[in-house]
């Protein structure tokens, strides 16, 4: 399946202005049933939607967002984020909802090459002119009909407290060299220089991801994911390699934490940075938000230098089995609107909005920043479990990555592993 390789100019063609940048992230099984109610004209009957914002900000952000809707009701089935995103294929081939959160790009065009999701090629024929051709690209299947309607994104980086490194000293590092240095001089200060989690398995793509790109650049980043590198090209065993002589700063026993454990270890200043998405935030009291920070990962390969990003988009989807295809496309409309994004990044200290008609200027200045980190970015990939087929990401790379954490020295049988298994899924 072709990539987008989303530009700085694409991106953020048609911005509104404030700062100059659009404000621009998964599905299933039984969970926790909440219905929330706004009032139908009689025309629509009740809409269905299946979320995995299981979290407490996300949940209560689209809680508020469904709140504003008034042309019928929804009832929202919310499920763990982690066990929506493994049961998916099955959940859209079962009885899904009418409406399902998901993503945009590579995992989007997967299930609707399947057969597995509504066309909305006309709810676009209202609402793209909100949206750059960047993030309707992001938007639209092989078959050039549009799946998919982003609502908001967020940008990964290394995120740290301010309040500590003004204490200690420290400076965002511009290389990998200086990088491990500032690791160096945090384990000598007595702090654990790299907060790290990896439970629910996807948290070590954000690094994976990030050290391929740096050192081997985005087209072949995004060509592995695609399948056509073999993973036991040279090029990926330095990654590995790379890798291998960083984890000695990372924060240990990380296939027992979960990501907002990490984080909370980072809020307590325990940690002194983080490789994660802006939704680390969401970890921090509102009176300490002003007290975080990230740099980029620092440059590797002077070729590419921070040229690239993860930057994932999240958004709605309406399923095939729909029974209420007419309120579902009513309802994306709603989340396509500019007011309600607005609802979802004031809300969510984590998230930027998808549509350039978004207000950014009652952005933290957190967020201000993230817009201002992809403004600048020349790729943006999706994320490893985005841009590449969801059967190899969740049997191969989850757990040959949490292999390779506890097990670093055995690369060479690890990736022929990797490689052997990909062969067979990619075929």
């Amino acid at each position: 399946m072709a990539q987008q390789s989303i530009s700085r100019r694409n991106m953020l063609l048609g911005a509104a202005a404030a700062f100059g940048v659009p404000a621009v992230l998964a599905a299933c099984g039984t969970g926790t049933n909440t219905t929330t109610a706004g009032k139908s004209s009689g025309a629509l009957s009740t809409v269905t939607l299946g979320s995995n914002a299981s979290d407490e900000i996300p949940k209560k952000s689209l809680e508020t967002q469904i709140a504003a809707f008034k042309q019928a009701q929804v009832k929202i089935n919310t499920v763990d984020h982690n066990t929506f995103q493994e049961n998916i294929n099955r959940y859209l081939k079962g009885t899904p909802d009418d409406v399902f959160t998901w993503f945009a790009g590579y995992r989007m065009q997967f299930f609707a090459a399947q057969g597995l999701a509504t066309d909305i090629s006309d709810v676009w024929q209202e609402i793209s002119a909100d949206y750059t051709p960047a993030f309707k690209a992001a938007s639209t299947g092989q078959d050039g009909k549009q799946y998919f309607v982003p609502s908001t994104y967020y940008p990964w980086a290394v995120f740290y407290r301010k309040s500590l490194w003004q204490q200690k000293g420290y400076q965002p590092p511009k290389t990998l060299d200086e990088y491990i240095a500032l690791a160096k001089k945090m384990k000598a200060d007595g702090l654990i220089p790299i907060a790290f989690a990896d439970k629910d398995g996807w948290p070590a793509m954000g690094t994976f991801d990030i050290l391929n790109m740096r050192m081997n650049g985005y087209d072949f980043h995004i060509s592995l994911m695609g399948g056509k590198e073999s993973w036991t090209d040279p090029k990926v065993k330095q990654v590995f390699d790379t890798w291998r002589g960083l984890l000695e700063y990372h924060q240990p026993a990380a296939l027992g934490r979960t990501w907002q454990e990490a984080g909370q270890s980072l809020q307590q200043k325990k940690t002194g940075m983080y490789l994660l998405g802006m939704f680390v935030a969401q970890q921090f009291p509102e009176n300490e938000r002003d007290d975080l920070d990230f740099f980029t990962f620092p440059e590797i390969n002077p070729s590419f230098g921070t040229d690239s990003i993860d930057a994932p988009i999240d958004g709605y989807m309406i399923s095939a089995k729909a029974k209420n295809v007419d309120g579902a496309k009513v309802l994306l409309k709603h989340f396509a609107q500019a007011a309600t994004q607005n609802m979802a990044t004031k809300l969510d200290p984590g998230t930027l909005a998808a549509s350039s008609k978004a207000d950014p200027s009652g952005y933290s200045s957190l967020q201000k920043r993230g817009a201002e980190l992809v403004n600048q970015a020349t790729h943006i990939a999706q994320f490893l479990d985005r841009d590449t087929r969801p059967d190899f990401a969740s049997t191969v790379m989850i757990p040959s990555l949490q292999t390779f954490i506890t097990k670093p020295n055995d690369i060479d049988s690890l990736l022929a592993s990797i490689e052997k298994q990909k062969a067979n899924i990619f075929q």
